[in-house]
């Protein structure tokens, strides 16, 4: 997926980084110097007069109540570094007593200290209050942010520890690695716990046809996703146009296909249901159809027994064992358990060696799991069994492509280039070929080129939403075309309102454009459509990065940079 360019993070004040970095630092530099001056005036004021401090031998003990706070916190300062925490805390405590209350810069310091003594302790309730009083004090203190954001996490109140974080990362320009991780971990966690709740209560959601039917697309040896054919009946030695339309009528699964033709996907699992529990000729053939469409509507808790009971009938088709096994085994891969995916796929090659489908799927996992070289060897065996399969060839090269341009191999990257031209020569009529080389080019930064494949892919698919939305990418990332970019991800959830990848794009770009609430909607739509628990969890880490924008930016006037 292309990226839109990156924008040099400012200010909100406009001012450059060093500048603003300046500033940051000035309110704890201005009081120490303020107090310098105060004190040296009130000397001299005091010159000649009976108030003034007596001569003494040895040095002075402090007189002013900000002196003896600040010579309390570098006492409790040599104690924290000492390691005597309750030492040191017991000097802060003193210093905050002793600070008087308009001196807020120094105060929130003081605070802080104290928090860091008691963050040593490991009592993140104290670390919490401190944090809170010295934030109070000073709304854009990052050391007591942050050390509030940690503590939080401690307590699992994840949800103020992420707001507190994003509040460090826009004051630190994102620029601070810590912060950034802490910050990417709390949303991961957020992200899978409200997913688990959220997909386990969804209602399941057919997809559109057209998704349907690009999936199907992906099979080329698999039995249930043929066309029903012409006078198809029940026993192969019954040859009587009377019999065949009996078998059409009562047999489940055969209207199950026959619904597929029609694109009447809404019927499939319950006609399939009708052929199972009355135990017809074509029950294993129902039960994988039912199971496919349980995960296309995203219940893999009803698909995982259908795929089991095909996978263990041995004396069932193999070509059906083995779409059970690369189903079940790219199910497993979405649940984010890939050795139980590698085993469901190399079983299926061990059944049905000849299958070009169990190579084609296996290569895709593996390149997920970063294993490319034992990709494209896979890819390289479903080319041999059909050396028709334009898409397993233009994945090939794709998969080529990101090993060369991950290891920076310039001579690799062009041989990977020439080989989608090969592609796109010799099968002209291969959208995902036009698709997966616009992408590569687009990392050659050969945005004009990219266009053209883009605009091929549209004119093969017309309605294939997904490349409406990498072409307005693309918009943003060469011309900087905002309008242009937004119109065409419009037009994607034009042609398919249930495309979660437009919306969660739309959101994306809204976050940028600072329309915080207009992305937290679009995050929200593509929750509503996610395919996967693990999808899901993606989307709502999203949403729940956005909504902690737009607490900051309540709280503390900060917004981060945008378009």
């Amino acid at each position: 997926m292309a990226a839109s360019k990156p924008v040099e993070p400012q200010s909100g004040t406009g001012l450059p980084r060093w500048q603003l970095a300046l500033l940051v630092g000035a309110p704890i530099v201005l009081g120490v110097g303020a107090v310098y001056l105060w004190n040296r005036s009130r000397t001299k004021e005091k010159k000649g007069t009976g108030d003034a401090r007596p001569a003494a031998a040895g040095p002075l003990e402090p007189d002013y109540p900000l002196d003896r706070a600040q010579a309390s916190k570098n006492k409790g300062n040599k104690y924290f570094k000492a390691g005597k925490y309750e030492n040191a805390i017991q000097c802060y405590t003193e210093a905050i007593a002793l600070c008087p209350t308009e001196q807020k810069s120094d105060l929130s310091t003081f605070y802080q200290n104290r928090a860091a003594a008691y963050e040593q302790q490991m009592k993140w309730t104290e670390v919490v209050q401190d944090c809170s009083k010295a934030v109070e004090l000073n709304p854009r203190y990052v050391k007591a942010l942050f050390r509030r954001a940690k503590a939080l996490e401690r307590l699992e109140n994840r949800k103020e520890c992420l707001e507190d974080v994003t509040a460090v990362c826009i004051l630190e320009a994102f620029q601070n690695q810590q912060s950034m991780l802490l910050a990417d971990k709390v949303l991961k966690q957020l992200g899978k716990e409200k997913a688990k709740e959220k997909y386990k209560n969804r209602e399941p959601m057919m997809p559109s046809p057209q998704f349907i039917k690009s999936y199907f697309s992906s099979f080329t040896d698999d039995i249930i996703s043929q066309p029903l054919q012409k006078g198809e009946k029940k026993d192969e030695d019954k040859d009587k146009e009377g019999e065949a339309a009996e078998v059409s009528e009562s047999s489940g699964y055969l209207k199950a296909k026959q619904y597929m033709e029609e694109e009447n996907y809404d019927k499939i699992i319950s006609e399939c249901t009708k052929e199972i529990e009355s135990g017809g000729r074509y029950t294993a053939e129902a039960l994988l159809l039912r199971a496919t469409f349980y995960l296309l509507i995203g219940n893999s808790t009803a698909a995982q027994p259908d795929l089991d009971r095909v996978i263990n009938m041995q004396d069932a088709n193999v070509k059906l064992r083995a779409n059970a096994l690369i189903k079940r085994g790219s199910m497993y891969m979405q649940q984010q358990q890939p050795m139980l995916s590698t085993q469901d796929f190399n079983m299926a090659a061990e059944i049905d060696t000849r299958n070009p489908d169990v190579y084609h799927h296996r290569g895709q996992l593996k390149i997920l799991l970063d294993q490319v070289d034992e990709a494209v060897v896979d890819f390289d065996q479903c080319i041999l069994l059909r050396p028709d399969s334009a898409l397993a060839q233009a994945q090939k090269c794709f998969a080529l492509y990101r090993q060369a341009y991950t290891g920076s191999n310039i001579s690799q990257i062009q041989t990977a280039m020439d080989g989608f031209e090969d592609v796109i020569r010799r099968f002209p009529k291969c959208a995902e070929g036009y698709a997966l080389y616009a992408q590569a080019l687009t990392d050659q930064q050969q945005f004009g080129k990219a266009d053209e494949m883009y605009d091929k892919c549209i004119e093969l698919e017309p309605d294939n939403a997904t490349t409406y939305v990498h072409k307005g990418l693309l918009q943003l990332q060469w011309k900087q075309d905002l309008d242009l970019g937004l119109d065409l991800i419009s037009k994607a959830i034009e042609i398919d309102n249930k495309c979660d990848f437009a919306y969660e794009t739309m959101g994306t770009i809204e976050v940028q454009r600072g329309n915080l609430d207009k992305a937290i909607e679009m995050f929200n739509k593509a929750i509503n459509l996610a395919k996967s628990e693990m999808e899901m969890a993606h989307l709502y880490s999203l949403c729940d990065a956005a909504y902690a924008q737009t607490e900051v930016a309540r709280k503390y006037g900060l917004k981060p940079p945008t378009l």
